[in-house]
């Protein structure tokens, strides 16, 4: 069982930053990808981006790449997305999420919700132009 609890979303004015943390439960954090996923006002839930243990494989989102950094810190059991370059559109509920790939360190991290078996509960991201 993971749990997971996001801090770290608000409101920022276009152009700006905002940081969000995730932390996780659990003892065997390693095992699991974990991913930021958001969903847009009206629309339907997207992936952003992912990684696994160590940060050894990433995969973001064209839509924010060069702007946004996840970074996750093992011996902490937390991620982190740094949203740098904030555009109106970038608006949503974002989503931290954990999904179980084992301990083969090549594995990929998933790109879609349906392979993550964990969730939290989400934090409001506004970017006012």
């Amino acid at each position: 069982q993971v749990q997971l609890v996001e801090s770290g979303g608000g409101l920022v004015q276009a152009g700006g930053s905002l940081s969000l943390s995730c932390a996780a439960s659990g003892r065997t954090f390693r095992t699991y990808a974990m991913g930021w996923f958001r969903q847009p006002p009206g629309k339907e839930r997207e992936f952003v981006t992912a990684t696994t243990w160590s940060n050894f494989i990433t995969y973001t989102a064209d839509s924010v790449k060069g702007r946004f950094i996840i970074s996750r810190d093992d011996a902490r059991n937390t991620v982190y997305l740094q949203m740098n370059s904030l555009k109106p559109e970038d608006t949503a509920v974002y989503y931290c999420a954990a999904g179980y790939i084992g301990s083969d360190s090549l594995a990929a991290p998933p790109r879609n919700s349906y392979e993550y078996n964990y969730w939290g509960q989400g934090t409001q991201v506004t970017v006012s132009s």
